[in-house]
């Protein structure tokens, strides 16, 4: 959150992990074998203590750790899911490895491969769900055996953050599946039916009122990470723009906007790093708080989640090449002499390309292309040069020469962890769940859709401004990892980003913010549920592999000839089939799987 504190709460830092009930023995359980110790239930919890530790373990889920996950669909990024599945990035790596998300990415969800990812998920937001559940159990029941202990901040602001949770796990299952199952504190099945979309975001909603009247307005007890009113509302405003809701949105995105605490960072270098002083800064609405050397033997409160994504062996990472950006994205980022987007002023031509767009190509590029993509040749944060030649890449055949950058963390951040597999992957870069700039998109959509389509420009250009404050530098040292973006040290690229001018139409406008939700927040896990909820994936994607702007996906990475054409179907990922055969009562299911599948 946006208030400064040194002790912000490690979401990565589990203090209690309660389900429903869970037992653990103490260190020298095999000395103490005669007297079991450390039974943790409902009621050795029942104190300040364990109300507290529960609510933080309920915050856990927010991303994946080796000790309740087998694969990677419940990382916090939703990289599988969001990015992957859409057209900014491929699976990377190389065929064999982690075969289910071949088939996400071709869009085969119904394979037994897709489905065993789509469980993991499933299992994960659920494990949320439970979890912020059984904090109000447990709140509700020493809250009546003990009034008065208490603090009267935690009184309200105990339910209000795991009222909150429960919330944001629904909402991460409803962009996922669409009909979902709704539980509250006081469920006594889980084998409960799955109600429809429409429904579910009116439980979302009624949630999230219930958390806004509940949680103070800065972070409680100072600790930043936590779930605030203000949190609490922009995300109503989220779910309302999901929904469809524009003209509500409208009215509580412009609250949070210019009443709330947030802001965007002075520039965009500052938005995904690692370093202490940028973390938790004004722009962050919600964010998984990744911790490194914490005492955590294994580096699980690191971002488990990520830790793929990084370049292969030639580089400091060493493993694993995974969610490579796609040629797509990166031609996106070409502009024209104006310094908008060349998708748009040379619509036939943008994407024709399929050559590695290295340094030395002086084609005019937003400068967030840099911040966003390893590309060959240009300096990598500080950590050098990507280098395709040094192996930086697992199999450019297999998923083109680009490396995610966003996830990484900076060599002069500190923020990388000693322990662990692979400790040079796991970081303490914190995960936006969240953040300004993306609600401030979705404000200018809701602008749009009002037909207020010269406010919607204002709220581009404003990020537009922003994107143009620093560019990739030669990251010799700190101080130069961020530059002007026409510093004479910048060889490899040319950037430039100008201002829209009025909107000649509401079909412009609604063409320029979509672009900019896609420039913005590119390779960040948003872009396919973008593109489902503009019910725009099906023409998007197919065009993605099969042509659009002069270059397709299925002649740059061969193996998307299979992909399956995108359909009605896939308005929805298939609801797991482990999670149907368990719903059923009597041989009959309670979980009705979605259209098509």
């Amino acid at each position: 959150m946006k208030m400064a504190s040194k002790h912000p709460v490690l979401v990565g830092t589990v203090l209690v992990l309660l389900a429903s009930v869970s037992v653990y023995g103490c260190k020298d359980f095999l000395n103490s074998a005669a007297a079991p110790q450390g039974t943790l239930n409902e009621q050795s919890l029942a104190n300040a203590n364990g109300v507290e530790g529960t609510l933080v373990a309920a915050y856990r889920p927010l991303d994946c750790t080796s000790s309740t996950n087998g694969n990677w669909g419940c990382a916090a990024s939703n990289w599988v899911w969001g990015t992957v599945a859409a057209d900014d990035a491929y699976k990377g790596s190389n065929a064999t490895d982690q075969p289910p998300i071949n088939d996400v990415e071709a869009y085969h969800w119904g394979t037994p491969d897709a489905d065993s990812y789509l469980n993991n998920k499933w299992v994960n937001v659920y494990e949320g769900v439970v979890r912020a559940n059984s904090t109000l159990r447990l709140f509700n029941s020493f809250q009546k055996a003990s009034p008065g202990v208490l603090k009267a901040t935690d009184v309200t602001g105990i339910p209000g953050e795991a009222i909150f949770l429960r919330a944001y796990y629904h909402f991460e299952a409803y962009r996922m599946w669409g009909s979902i199952p709704y539980y509250r504190e006081d469920d006594t099945d889980f084998r409960k039916p799955n109600i429809a979309p429409a429904d579910v975001v009116t439980e979302i909603l009624k949630d999230l009122d219930l958390a806004i009247s509940k949680l103070p307005a800065t972070p409680r007890n100072g600790q930043l990470g936590r779930a605030t009113s203000w949190t609490a509302k922009a995300y109503k405003g989220r779910v309302q723009m999901y929904a469809g809701q524009f003209a509500a949105a409208l009215v509580t995105l412009k609250d949070v906007s210019t009443n709330g605490p947030y802001a965007l960072e002075a520039s965009y270098d500052r938005v995904w790093t690692g370093f202490k002083d940028y973390a938790n800064g004004k722009e962050t609405i919600f964010a998984y708080e990744a911790s490194v050397n914490d005492g955590e033997p294994n580096g699980n409160n690191a971002n488990f989640g990520e830790r793929l994504n990084f370049p292969y062996s030639g580089s400091h990472f060493g493993c694993c090449g995974f969610n490579q950006p796609s040629q797509n994205l990166v031609n996106f980022f070409k502009v024209d002499a104006a310094g908008l987007p060349l998708a748009v002023s040379s619509p036939t031509t943008w994407n024709a390309s399929n050559a590695n767009f290295a340094a030395g190509n002086l084609t005019p590029v937003d400068p967030r292309l840099d911040w966003t993509v390893g590309r060959d040749n240009v300096p990598y944060k500080d950590w050098g040069l990507y280098s395709l030649a040094s192996g930086w890449v697992r199999d450019p055949d297999n998923g083109g020469p680009y490396g995610p950058k966003k996830n990484a963390h900076e060599k002069a951040s500190g923020a990388e962890s000693s322990v662990g597999w692979q400790n040079t992957q796991l970081n303490a870069v914190h995960i936006h769940l969240f953040r300004f700039a993306d609600l401030l998109l979705l404000q200018a959509e809701a602008e749009v859709e009002a037909g207020s389509i010269d406010n919607a420009r204002t709220i581009v250009n404003q990020i537009r401004a922003r994107a143009g404050v620093k560019a990739q530098g030669t990251g010799a040292d700190r101080a130069s990892i961020a530059v002007p973006i026409n510093d004479p040290s910048i060889t490899w690229a040319v950037y430039k980003i100008g201002p829209y001018p009025a909107f000649a139409s509401q079909t412009e406008a609604r063409t320029a913010v979509r672009n900019e939700r896609r420039l913005e927040l590119a390779m960040e896990g948003q872009r396919m549920f973008d593109l489902r909820r503009w019910g725009i994936a099906d023409v998007t994607l197919n065009a993605y592999v099969n042509g659009v702007g002069g270059g397709a996906e299925k002649t740059r990475r061969l193996y998307k000839t299979a992909a399956e054409p995108v359909a009605a179907r896939h308005r929805w990922y298939p609801l797991p089939s482990l999670q149907i055969e368990l719903s059923k009562i009597g041989g009959t299911s309670t979980l009705k799987q979605n259209t098509g599948w």
